[in-house]
């Protein structure tokens, strides 16, 4: 049963599509990720042209040196917020001693890289068997859920018209628009939006205003891009959060693999992906771009489409850029309303969460046995136990300035207790 699923999800890519259907998956594909990527140098004062780029570029170098077999798209990472606003300060003087920093923990995933090279893929796969990677992966759903909620209660009755849409689409049309159904709802939501005066045209009046769609300042200008520089304390700042967003990457890897139904820790190996993500960092690190990370929100795109072809993910990264260089298209994008992108991602972190439920029915994993049920318990406490005011704290480690907690804390608590429970409970069935 597991496998015919299996070889469901691996159907290919509609021969058939036009070059413009093709564009609209991959157009799908870009409303995604824009928000998450161009709100990070917003809550930081980094610059969303050039995180834009970055992303593109980064998803670019990522498929390049992956063999093109990976349907994974690169945006600007949430876990270097926190030390971004500290080094930076909000100022531009001190950003490239931010690209510095990022540059330096692009340059420990090319080493981490390495290291998994050395010792093999199994090594990994035993450390991260399915009762670890399964909970972890409806971790990375169900952390982004309060992000999609927050997003839809600016006015829940907008943020009903793309799930409506996008759920009618997927279960009732067939051909081409099910291939579509998350545009088609963004662009239904934001039609309703308009009629109900709910869209904010004050940036594209402002850049009618400046001249913007027409003139010179149409395109973004040298002077945006920031080359790096180094000290030590940026970098010592910066730089170890590598290693919380390490855990996130073989997470968001495993959880693609699920999605289209391939081993891509095993082919073309997690050595490639993790050089992959690093080189995109220090890319980014070097144009004065935030670091980049494998985005949950894409991987969402492809549970609901299938359609993995990986080219769809390229074209979208190129369009990417192209918005990055060109204003007027990054304007108007803001134009959408954020209900409606709340809408959008309900549906796309629920089924991420979804994704992680069918890795651990497929591998068949034996809840009777207290070793599998202690795993699986321990990784969603931990990964879903958020600070409440006047409640709880929440669960972080914090090593001077490094913390660790959701998604990283869970992934690697979910490791060591695997390990230490294989040892104290020998004689129970193997959970792999």
């Amino acid at each position: 049963m597991a496998e015919a699923a299996l070889n469901d999800t691996e159907s290919p890519d509609p021969p058939d599509l036009s070059k413009g259907e093709f564009s609209l998956l991959a157009i799908q594909h870009v409303f995604a990720m824009f928000g998450a990527t161009v709100l990070v140098p917003l809550l930081t004062g980094m610059n969303p042209s050039v995180a834009l780029i970055s992303a593109g570029l980064g998803t670019l170098v990522f498929h390049a040196v992956t063999g093109g077999q990976v349907p994974v798209f690169l945006g600007s990472s949430f876990a270097f917020i926190g030390v971004i606003t500290v080094v930076g300060a909000k100022k531009a003087a001190n950003f490239p001693y931010v690209g510095g920093g990022l540059l330096v923990a692009g340059l420990l995933y090319c080493v981490f890289a390495g290291i998994v090279r050395l010792v093999g893929p199994g090594i990994v796969k035993k450390l991260f068997p399915p009762v670890v990677t399964g909970p972890v992966i409806m971790v990375i759903g169900l952390h982004l859920a309060p992000v999609a909620v927050g997003m839809a209660a600016k006015n829940w009755w907008l943020a009903l018209v793309p799930i409506v849409t996008i759920i009618g689409i997927s279960c009732f049309m067939e051909g081409f628009f099910r291939l579509v159904p998350i545009i088609i709802g963004i662009v239904v939501g934001y039609l309703v939006a308009a009629c109900f005066g709910l869209v904010d045209f004050s940036g594209v009046q402002h850049a009618l205003d400046q001249k913007q769609f027409f003139s010179k300042q149409l395109f973004i200008s040298f002077k945006d891009f920031t080359l790096p520089k180094f000290r030590w304390a940026s970098i010592m700042t910066i730089a170890p959060i590598a290693l919380v967003t390490l855990m996130e990457h073989i997470g968001d890897v495993t959880t693609n693999g699920a999605v289209v139904g391939k081993d891509f820790v095993k082919k073309p190996g997690l050595h490639r992906t993790l050089l992959g993500d690093g080189l995109a960092t220090m890319l980014a690190g070097l144009i004065g771009g935030p670091a980049n990370t494998t985005y949950s929100e894409n991987t969402g795109v492809l549970a609901v489409t299938r359609n993995y072809n990986p080219a769809v993910i390229r074209l979208a990264a190129v369009f990417a850029i192209l918005m990055g260089l060109l204003k007027p298209v990054s304007v108007l994008l803001k134009t959408v309303p954020v209900p409606v992108m709340g809408g959008v991602s309900f549906l796309l972190f629920g089924m991420i969460a979804s994704i992680g439920m069918r890795t651990i029915s497929e591998a068949k994993i034996d809840f009777t046995h207290s070793r599998n049920l202690i795993i699986v318990t321990l990784i969603l406490v931990t990964g879903l136990a958020r600070p409440t005011p006047g409640l709880s704290p929440g669960i972080a480690i914090t090593i001077k300035k490094v913390s660790i907690s959701g998604i990283a804390l869970a992934a690697l608590v979910g490791l060591v207790a695997n390990l230490i429970l294989h040892i104290i409970l020998p004689d129970n069935p193997d959970s792999d």
